[in-house]
């Protein structure tokens, strides 16, 4: 291993260990036993599929190039961090950032969608931070449909001319804020409201998590694209190694 991807092992090793240790509160993630168990195995069904892909795309990337392993830990390590530092909300919740839409920048909505659920058991299990019977349906909304929507973004805009940092930033942003779409769709339709249904109950949902989870992804979409800067500047091969283009 050379000195670069140790100092960026080492990094994000750091960070995890520092910021890993958070309090037991409600959070943003769905908690155990909160959904009936026919939504909890709907979730848990659609998310497979993507979880099954994503093992099969880091095994290719990985024996492709060994390089890589360094930059998918780091990413895995900013999804932990950042989904774990809970911020409480004025509307009695906490919200976090999910930190994975610079994974999907890096190596896609399939590859995040494993980072996204080891993180979610991890937290799951040690730091009561959402619930293994929700499991499948947090994979789905931080770690499926927040990546996807950031990668269909980056991929459709990449080439537009916006700047790089830019671009990392808006997209990042925008899959952070689609997570919380998705949970507020998940939480409607388990919990329908008594008069307007689905859809009063849904943007009752997006109302109380749009107070504080708007300003959390314009900070998420600011660290994404500083991380994505420095790895341009100080981690060229293996950027390329991935498939980035950078100019010397």
């Amino acid at each position: 291993m050379k000195k670069m991807e140790k100092f960026i092992l080492s990094i994000a090793t750091t960070f995890a260990i520092v910021f890993g240790y958070v309090q037991n509160v409600d959070a943003m993630h769905i908690m155990e036993g909160f959904l009936p168990p026919s939504h909890c195995i709907f979730w848990a069904i659609i998310s497979l599929p993507f979880l099954i892909y994503g093992i099969i795309r880091i095994r290719k990337i990985t024996a492709e190039s060994r390089r890589s392993i360094v930059l998918i830990a780091m990413c895995g390590a900013f999804v932990f961090v950042l989904s774990s530092l809970k911020i409480p909300s004025v509307t009695g919740s906490c919200s976090h950032m999910t930190g994975t839409g610079l994974g999907s920048v890096l190596f896609g909505p399939a590859v995040t969608s494993v980072l996204g659920i080891i993180v979610l058991l991890f937290q799951a299990i040690l730091l009561a931070h959402g619930g293994l019977s929700t499991l499948g349906a947090n994979t789905f909304s931080m770690a499926i449909a927040g990546p996807m929507l950031t990668w269909i973004l980056w991929i459709g805009l990449k080439n537009t001319g916006i700047k790089k940092p830019l671009l990392v930033f808006i997209v990042t942003a925008l899959g952070d804020l689609f997570t919380y779409c998705i949970t507020s769709v998940q939480l409607a339709a388990a919990f329908p409201s008594e008069s307007g249904g689905f859809m009063a109950s849904a943007l009752k949902f997006l109302g109380i998590f749009a107070t504080t989870q708007v300003p959390l992804a314009i900070i998420e979409g600011i660290l994404s694209a500083l991380i994505y800067m420095t790895l341009i500047n100080y981690a060229r091969p293996e950027m390329r190694a991935i498939g980035f283009k950078i100019e010397d």
